[in-house]
């Protein structure tokens, strides 16, 4: 008689990040691990560790770390579930900024600038959620059920809501003036 011992997956997690670059790949490898032992689609997870990647690089270069750390030195905090109803909820918390969190239009040279805007692309839901600490919360529901067996598929209408301006509609940007001194 063989025994049978089912692995407890665990549906949440919580983890302190150090306010840099340095521990994001950390949270993007064990957000992975945990959510394939829990069984989500590797497209839901794709996008959720994209979104981690965003959540972390904005908390770093526009809030404070947690507590009373200086910038760089403290930590961040990234949390990961999935609800009993089958939500993916990826949540990244600092210590607040001098800016809320709200997408940007960046120029089409920009180095930067784009990060909410592809989490509004690939998420279902996202916003932002103050404590009276001052910490600053950005929360995103990935995918409303990671159980769906479509959970994941790219929308149709994705390149439609990530959008860029029309060069014709950009001031001072005239492709025709860069050829005058090639005559």
């Amino acid at each position: 008689m063989a025994l049978v011992v089912a692995q407890e997956v665990p549906t949440s997690s919580s983890m302190a990040v150090p306010h840099g670059p340095a521990g994001v790949g950390k949270a993007r490898h064990r957000m992975r691990a945990q959510l394939r032992s829990g069984g989500v689609a590797e497209s839901v997870i794709d996008d959720a560790v994209l979104i981690l990647s965003e959540l972390l690089s904005n908390a770093c270069k526009h809030g404070r770390p947690l507590g009373d750390a200086l910038s760089g030195d403290g930590d961040v905090r990234a949390a990961w579930r999935v609800d009993p109803s089958g939500r993916l909820i990826v949540e990244v918390t600092d210590g607040g900024g001098p800016t809320r969190p709200a997408p940007a239009t960046p120029s089409v040279t920009a180095h930067g600038g784009r990060g909410l805007n592809i989490i509004t692309a690939l998420a279902d839901d996202w916003g932002v959620r103050d404590d009276v600490r001052g910490e600053v919360t950005v929360w995103v529901v990935v995918h409303d059920d990671v159980h769906d067996p479509d959970a994941g598929h790219r929308r149709d209408d994705f390149a439609t809501r990530v959008t860029a301006p029309a060069v014709s509609r950009i001031p001072g940007l005239d492709f025709a003036d860069a050829f005058d001194d090639l005559d």
